[in-house]
């Protein structure tokens, strides 16, 4: 940098080529003959629930890896010196660290540790810690280190890979009008949202009844449905179309007991099939025995596992649910070298395709019939459904009639900063929907503003009208196009992806 008074430490990433800045905030340095600058503090940015700020989740850190090595690769940059910066705000100070470490473990075959060791030597000011997605005090926390060795570990067992990433598949079906899903263990765990009876838009946010599941689920192998939760639909909607469903009920916002545990680990370990698992948010709960089970299976640490869930489907395991985790690490371990002992399996195996995966669809149909593999929800959103908390409907054309049934931020705001929840029979898994599904029409930054006051509108669509995006159509096919020739045998596809910056 030409003015050193700007700069609050550095690190060197790549030997006189890669480097990571934090600046003084609202610095912007220019690019120079020598120099590229760039910034991804607002290009990547968190979608917090309470005051949780992060990890970014795992489609941005593959962005910016993606991002990262076309920089570095441009024959136009070839002799520049690259410097990804980030300003003093210790959240994204902390986002931005996670993702430069991300990307020497994935793609400079850095260790964890060999990665938090070239962002914090020298005079570095400490990082703080991730937090959960509560309004609480800060109790359960999550480090960079955890972090870095979730991804590390995901790697060494390719639950994710980065050549046969479906990038698109992720960003349009974790948004709550699309489904509102995650993977979070190749072919095995699908977390999601609770399903509702009937589908429609509810006080301005979009619920799903199992029929809204069932084309994704078939195409996905998904054959086993957990529901965690109290009925807010009819098993019978699942058994009846051919799929598995069974219940193991325990109270929103608390932890599974041991008998729970058991029977959740053991039903999933012997079924071959992957297995959609929900609560009411798809979050806590969900997150907490998905998680028991990669500590046994995977043995991660509870916080790597919780780091990992997190980075699948933001938000996962809440409060005290960590505690849980931790003083169940010991004891899963246990059971993991046990169950891999009885099967003479002496380490765990690395999955053959990854969370995601391009090829592993391709290798089933062959490409077929490529408009058919958009997987698309199909809703019957403008179905007049009644609110359980008022009278408010929506009509038939999708509008609210009652202004009252569009959320604002400044309802978000006022659920976030209030340190209890409302007697209103709302529980911790409603709130979190809400404000998931607020995000539909209202962006926000992750740092939150409580004087903001706008509200969104409500997406509508024809009855018989299927979610189709034909941005995401165009690229998907372009993509399966390129993979269908890496499964053929033509040349591996290059793990470079064009950036938009």
């Amino acid at each position: 940098m030409d003015d050193a008074e700007r700069v609050i430490c550095a690190s060197e990433i790549i030997k006189d080529r890669l480097y990571f800045v934090t600046l003084k905030n609202n610095v912007k340095p220019k690019n120079t003959a020598n120099t590229l600058y760039f910034c991804v503090d607002d290009t990547y940015v968190y979608e917090n629930f309470f005051w949780d700020f992060g990890p970014l989740n795992i489609c941005h850190v593959y962005q910016y890896c993606q991002m990262l090595e076309a920089k570095l690769y441009s024959k136009s940059l070839a002799r520049k010196k690259i410097v990804h910066y980030t300003n003093s705000t210790p959240q994204k100070r902390l986002n931005a660290a996670f993702l430069v470490g991300a990307y020497m473990i994935m793609y400079l075959k850095k260790t964890p540790n060999e990665a938090y060791d070239i962002l914090t030597s020298g005079d570095i000011p400490a990082y703080i810690k991730f937090r959960d997605a509560s309004n609480m005090t800060p109790l359960f926390e999550i480090s960079l280190m955890d972090c870095l060795k979730a991804i590390e570990k995901a790697k060494k067992y390719n639950f994710v890979d980065f050549t046969d990433f479906n990038v698109m598949e992720y960003e349009y079906y974790e948004r709550v009008e699309n489904g509102d899903l995650n993977w979070m263990l190749p072919g095995k765990f699908l977390a999601l949202c609770g399903p509702h009876r009937i589908a429609g838009i509810v006080k301005g946010y979009p619920q799903h009844s199992p029929e809204s599941y069932f084309d994704y689920f078939r195409r996905n192998n998904v054959q086993n449905i957990i529901r965690l939760n109290c009925k807010s639909y009819d098993a019978k909607q699942f058994t009846e179309a051919g799929f598995k469903h069974i219940d193991m009920f325990f109270p929103d916002g608390s932890c599974p007991n041991d008998a729970i545990m058991k029977q959740f680990l053991q039903y999933c370990e012997t079924t071959p099939h992957a297995v959609a698992v929900h609560c009411k948010a798809g979050l806590g709960r969900t997150g907490s025995l998905i998680g028991a089970y990669i500590m046994k299976h995977y043995r991660f640490s509870a916080l790597e596992a919780i780091a990992w869930l997190r980075l699948c489907r933001p938000g996962s395991v809440i409060g005290h649910q960590q505690r849980w985790m931790e003083e169940k690490e010991s004891f899963l371990w246990q059971e993991g070298d046990k169950y891999r002992s009885n099967k003479n399996i002496e380490n765990p195996v690395p999955h053959e395709f990854g969370i995601y995966s391009f090829r592993q669809l391709l290798l089933k149909d062959r490409l077929g019939t490529i408009s058919h593999q958009v997987d698309n929800i199909n809703l019957n959103d403008n179905e007049t459904i009644e609110s359980d908390f008022n009278d408010n409907k929506t009509s038939s054309s999708g509008k609210a009639n009652n202004e009252n049934a569009i959320f604002t931020s400044k309802t978000i705001d006022s659920l976030r900063s209030s340190k209890t929840l409302p007697m209103s029979g709302k529980t911790q898994g409603d709130h979190l929907n809400e404000i998931k599904a607020s995000r539909r029409r209202h962006s926000r930054s992750v740092n939150i503003d409580h004087g903001r006051n706008q509200s969104y509108g409500i997406h509508t669509r024809a009855k018989s009208q299927p979610f189709q995006n034909k941005t995401m159509h165009t690229n998907i096919v372009a993509q399966r196009k390129n993979a269908a020739n890496e499964v053929n045998g033509n040349k591996r596809g290059t793990h470079l992806a064009k950036s938009n910056t």
